[in-house]
Order: structure tokens, then sequence, then C-alpha cells
């Protein structure tokens, strides 16, 4: 995957500060020894290579990869919430499906999770930290991955306008609080995980409303449909 030239140039200015520095040999040393790290390093800042920064329409934000294999295949792939075809579908994506079949008309649940499709219209599937170890939950949180991706949402808000960020649970919502709601629309609700998703999540209308607020602003909506088939 080739990175997006504005999206490099921010991933550049982080890689010379320390804490990048720090973060990039952590993971290095562990992909050295022989530890399992997701996603594959290729696949590391996928979510960033379908579009430019000023082409970002839609930002979901998530907390963590997925950190298991299914068929052989790594879960995370680098877009949060979704998976590679060939693989189960996650039980919040599954949840994000039922809530799509009746918020979106055409929305029709596919057999698989890959979210490539939402990507290349200009959605950034962005997870609060970019990488984990399989098997263990959380194992790179406090790595410094927080603090690239404060960068991210930082960029987006202060040099482009007109994005709508999805924050669900409280994490995602924590981490969103400096957005300019003047500039941007920002939708909360709780986490689409089999937790939380009957406590409002079902039946929030964040993909209709998203696009709703996009033809407001004279944009392009997302067609959140996805292939049917894997």
């Amino acid at each position: 995957m080739t990175i997006a030239n504005s999206w490099q140039a921010v991933i550049d200015e982080q890689s010379l500060l320390p804490y990048f520095s720090d973060l990039s040999s952590d993971i290095q040393k562990q992909r050295a020894e022989g530890i399992a790290v997701f996603p594959q390093e290729k696949d590391v800042f996928n979510a960033f290579g379908f579009f430019e920064l000023s082409e970002t329409k839609v930002v979901i934000l998530g907390q963590d990869p997925y950190h298991g294999i299914d068929n052989g295949i790594c879960q995370a792939h680098g877009l949060a919430f979704s998976v590679p075809k060939g693989i189960k579908v996650p039980p919040s994506l599954v949840n994000m499906y039922k809530e799509l079949e009746t918020d979106i008309d055409v929305f029709s649940t596919p057999s698989h999770g890959n979210l490539t499709t939402w990507a290349q219209q200009g959605v950034l599937l962005l997870n609060t930290v970019l990488t984990v170890q399989q098997g263990k939950a959380h194992s790179h949180a406090k790595l410094g991955w927080e603090t690239f991706t404060d960068a991210i949402i930082n960029t987006i808000n202060e040099q482009h306008e007109g994005c709508v960020f999805i924050l669900w649970g409280a994490h995602a919502q924590k981490k969103g609080k400096q957005i300019d709601t003047a500039k941007h629309c920002v939708l909360k609700g709780p986490h689409p995980s089999p937790l939380s998703a009957y406590r409002g999540f079902f039946g929030c209308q964040h993909f209709s409303k998203a696009n709703a607020w996009l033809n407001q602003q004279g944009k392009t909506t997302i067609d959140w449909s996805l292939p049917p088939s894997s």
C-alpha cells in the first residue's frame, strides 16, 4: 500500500519526534525476536493509502487492532473494524451491519467483513493504537501510538473542515474531545460491541446522519453498501 502524500507528510513529521523513534524501535525489536505483531508491517498504515487528507469525509475511530488469526489469515489489516475477506465477521462488525440494515435502505449484510470500499470513498478507519501482539489485546497500548493518532486527529481538525467524526464508546469520545464542532460534525454513541450495543448503539442512525451532514456541506455522500460475497 502506497501512503497518500499528505498523510505521508504527517507521518514523516511525527517520525522525527523521540516518541515515534522509541515506538518504532520497540515494534521492530519485537518482530525481530519472533513475536507476532499484527497487522503485518506492510499494513500498519493501510488506512492512509486510499485518499489525501483533504479528501477525508468520515473518521470512524476504533481502539485496538484485532489480535487473532482465522483460517491462517491475520484478522487485522490496518483498517479499524475491518477484516480481510475469508475471515469470520467479528462481533462488533456484526452489530454494525445490523444497524446498517435498519439505517440504510440499500444496505444488505455481506458474507465478509472487508470495509475497503468505505476507505476508497474517504472514510478513515482509524484505530487509536495501530499494532498489537498476537493474542494479547491492548499489548501495544501506551507504547506511543496514542500520541501519533492524536496528531492525526488534530491535523484533520485543524487543516480540514466538513468532516464527520463517528465516536463510539467512552474511549473514542475522550480521544475526540478537542474536535472543533463549528467545523466538523461529531456523532457520539455506545460502542457496537456485544457488551454495549443494546445501550443505544442500535438505532443511533449514525450512517444516515453522516450522509445527511455531508450532503448539507455539498459533499458526495458515502455508499455504505458492500460487495455481497467473499
